[in-house]
């Protein structure tokens, strides 16, 4: 018969380095990216957007018998430039209802960042 007490000193440890591995794999790979778009030319080029979508997670947390509810949501914007080539970038909130599937304009972005979207017409009106 398994010891709980030897399996639970193998198993929490485990857990543990496992957690605080993922943290770690994910603040280096949000520095490199960082590093990586710091390197890339900021760039404003014609485009148009061809679509729109928002992913939404949900955090529950249970403090003390309060549970407190948090919810996240990401707003992602496709742009098509002239070479028919498409790029998906992260915007906020706010330019996320500022701009329209079918707008046509001017998009400025360093690597995988955001800078700006300047509209220049809509083709749905």
């Amino acid at each position: 018969m398994i010891d709980p007490f030897s399996f639970a000193q193998f198993f929490i440890p485990l857990i543990f380095i496992i957690v605080i591995g993922g943290i770690i794999f994910n603040v280096a790979k949000g520095v490199s990216e960082w590093h990586s778009n710091n390197q890339q030319p900021t760039l404003t080029v014609n485009t148009r957007v061809v679509s729109k979508r928002t992913e939404t997670s949900r955090h529950m947390h249970n403090h003390n018998g309060h549970h407190h509810h948090h919810t996240t949501t990401h707003y992602y914007i496709t742009f098509e430039v002239e070479s028919s080539d498409r790029i998906e970038l992260s915007v906020k909130g706010k330019q996320y209802g500022l701009i329209a599937e079918g707008d046509i304009g001017k998009l400025t972005f360093q690597g995988t960042r955001y800078h700006n979207f300047e509209r220049i017409s809509n083709t749905q009106n």
